[in-house]
This record gives structure tokens, C-alpha cells and sequence, in this order.
């Protein structure tokens, strides 16, 4: 068994908006393992400023990996707890050598052709009239569940955005969620929820920044508007450090991320302490390839959460691979029609 790795870097068709800042280029990394004649591809998608292994020896540490890749996937993934997207990508790799048809992990009727997953249609962060001009085009898309990157221009401007939308379409309609990547502060942070709920939200993600755990923990006591945990699950590694912030903090939703969280095994032990912890869930992607938007959204639907996922990302790059992924009427749907086309 051998295995080697890639740095791909995927261009955005137009400078993206966070609060974070604007993403014009996300860099990925590939690793393709060889063993018997087969080849497995799976996807590292670390997200600079972002992961928890966004760190100088990354690459390194990557290179190790392949480099003693006859250890094994069990044994690897105890060694890379620090490093979730090198697990998500080991992960891909050894389930794609187990699979005759390529980057088919997870076979059903999703696969088939013969289901769909419903998503959110995502807007970006940017000009009043930029955002609406996307509002209006998801709309038309046929998304019934929108969400909203806020929280990096005027906060009235938001507001009114959110009251344009209501105008129109009530919360029947569509569903609204908005995302802040953490851009309130503690002291402020309630008092804007109460401005927002006022549009009949779905939730909130990540009002605060992470690692706030108590100013969390009392604004999800309070709040008017369900709050998603989003960011504060980065880094929180072992199964007895999850059922504890989960237990402080209760939050109403937390939102998996697998190539942020340790891939299919570390996103099933978050799922497994919200349930228990009656919380709710849904699954997300963090800017990877179709190779890594397709594999989370395979094993996605083998969750069966009904509820709409955060997997519309595969069109943001020019230069993303060609793959049977499509988007139709607020659904991500599998053509079997349509091949890979997979070169680096």
C-alpha cells in the first residue's frame, strides 16, 4: 500500500463575503491511496483561519501520513486527532478502494438517482444590493430555506434585508437561518437576536465568538431565537469534552462540519451527545471539492435528517471537478449521467 498527496488551490467566481473577511481562493489537498491495482481519493479540505489543524506543519504532517500509510486507517486516525481534515480525507480514501464505481462511498437511492437531499440556498456577505440580487435568485431557484451570511456590513442594513424578505415571503414561505461567524459580541449580542427574531427566524449560528462558553451558555438561556453552534465545536476532540459543552452550554442546534470536526467518525460522536442531549443537527460543508461535497453528502443521507443541509457550495469555484452533482429546486440531487472528471 502506497499513498501520495496534492495541493489543489479552487478559485471563487466571485470574492465571497464573511465576516471573517472575503474568500477569493480556498486551497485543498488530495491524497490518493494505491493498493492491489485500486485507487482510493480522499480530500484534506483544512480551511486556513479556520481549522484547528490550520498550522505550519500541516503539509508535514500530511506527508507523514502517506508516508506510513501502511499503518493503517484505524491506526492513523488515532494519530491525527489534531488533524480532522486529514482524517475526513483518509477516511474517503480507504472507503473509495472498498467501492467499485469511483468516489461512491456510500451507495443508495441518493446515488441511484432515486432521492434527493433539500439544502439551504447560501447568500454571501456583500452590498445591500448584491445580497437581494442573490436572495432573488435563490428564490427563483427554488429554495425554500435561505441562509444569510451576517454580521460584516451595517447590522440596520441586514435588518432591512431580513424585513424585504418577510415583505414577500412569509415563514411558510421560506425558512431563514443567518450565520455570524461569531461578529456579535457578548454585551450585544442578545439585543440584536431580539431585533432579528422580530422576522421569524429559523436560527442563528454562532452569535458570539467561540470559546465564550459561559456568555454562550447564558445567551442560549435567553435567547428569543434558536442559536446553532457552529464554530465552538472546532477542537473539542474526545467524546466526554463534547457531552460537556453540549450539557453547558444546551444550545437548540449544533452544526457538523466533518472536514472541521474529524470526518464521518468524529461528526457521529457529536451526533450521538446531541441526541442524547435532545438537541438537533444538520450537516454543512466547509468549501471543499465536489470530491468532499460529495462524500458528505452521501453519508449525509444515509442520516436521514430531514431537515434542510448546508451542501450548496459545489458551484461557488471555477475550476471545481465535473461530477454527477446538481442542484435543482432547492435540492442537491446525484446524476448517474453525468462522470467524474477528476484531474489534477
Amino acid at each position: 500500500m502506497t499513498a501520495t498527496y496534492q495541493k489543489y488551490t479552487l478559485n471563487f467566481k466571485k470574492p465571497s463575503g464573511t465576516s471573517r473577511g472575503v474568500l477569493k481562493t480556498k486551497d485543498t489537498w488530495f491524497i490518493s491511496i494505491t493498493f492491489e491495482g485500486k485507487k482510493g481519493i480522499g480530500e484534506c479540505g483544512m480551511f486556513r483561519g479556520l481549522s484547528i489543524d490550520s498550522r505550519p506543519d500541516f503539509e508535514a504532517v500530511l506527508k507523514w501520513t502517506c508516508q506510513n500509510i501502511f499503518l493503517g486507517k484505524e491506526v492513523l486516525l488515532s494519530k491525527l486527532t489534531e488533524f480532522p481534515s486529514i482524517q475526513f480525507g483518509l477516511e474517503m480514501a480507504f472507503a473509495d478502494l472498498e467501492h467499485q464505481t469511483p468516489f461512491e462511498l456510500f451507495p443508495s437511492k441518493f446515488t441511484e438517482g432515486e432521492d434527493s437531499i433539500p439544502i439551504n440556498g447560501l447568500i454571501w456577505m456583500g452590498t445591500e444590493a448584491f445580497m437581494k440580487a442573490q436572495i432573488t435568485s435563490k428564490i427563483d431557484a427554488g429554495f425554500t430555506c435561505i441562509k444569510l451570511k451576517i454580521g460584516a456590513i451595517d447590522f440596520q442594513t441586514e435588518i432591512n434585508l431580513l424585513k424585504s424578505i418577510r415583505t414577500n415571503f412569509s415563514a411558510k414561505d421560506i425558512e431563514l437561518r443567518v450565520d455570524a461567524n461569531g461578529a456579535f459580541s457578548p454585551d450585544d449580542a442578545l439585543e440584536k437576536l431580539k431585533r432579528l427574531s422580530d422576522f421569524e427566524l429559523h436560527s442563528i449560528e454562532q452569535p458570539i465568538k467561540q470559546g465564550q462558553v459561559e456568555d454562550m451558555a447564558k445567551l442560549c438561556q435567553t435567547t428569543p431565537l434558536d442559536i446553532a453552534l457552529d464554530e465552538e465545536l472546532i477542537g473539542i476532540f474526545d467524546i466526554t469534552s463534547k457531552i460537556n459543552l453540549l450539557h453547558t452550554i444546551q444550545p437548540q442546534y449544533i452544526i457538523l462540519k466533518p472536514t472541521l470536526v474529524g470526518g464521518f467518525e468524529g461528526s457521529n460522536t457529536w451526533i450521538e451527545a446531541a441526541n442524547n442531549s435532545k438537541i438537533g443537527y444538520w450537516i454543512t460543508s466547509a468549501l471543499e471539492s465536489n470530491v468532499g461535497l460529495s462524500a458528505i453528502a452521501q453519508w449525509t443521507y444515509t442520516l436521514q435528517n430531514d431537515r434542510p443541509q448546508g451542501l450548496g457550495t459545489g458551484s461557488l469555484f471555477t475550476n471545481n471537478f465535473e461530477s454527477p452533482l446538481q442542484v435543482e429546486n432547492g435540492t442537491l440531487q446525484y446524476d448517474k449521467k453525468t462522470d467524474w472528471n477528476f484531474n489534477l
